[in-house]
């Protein structure tokens, strides 16, 4: 299915069920991210949400992001 669909669409469809509130439903969705990311691990790190940096935590992940030509090097 994410060969059709694409690993990022089916990651932002299973992201909602892997915090559903029966645990039966969310089994399934484990299931279904767990075989994603073993089928799809490269394609997932774009679809991953961006987070903000809160103090101490930093979130940034300065090596995902695209280098520009003209960035100054």
């Amino acid at each position: 299915m994410h060969v059709a669909l694409g690993a990022t669409v089916v990651l932002t469809y299973c992201l909602q069920g892997l915090f559903h509130p029966a645990r039966k439903v969310r089994e399934m969705y484990w299931k279904i991210y767990n075989s994603l990311y073993n089928g799809a691990q490269d394609a997932l790190v774009t679809a991953y949400p961006v987070l903000e940096d809160e103090g101490d935590n930093v979130c940034s992940r300065p090596v995902c992001r695209p280098v520009s030509r003209w960035s100054g090097f």
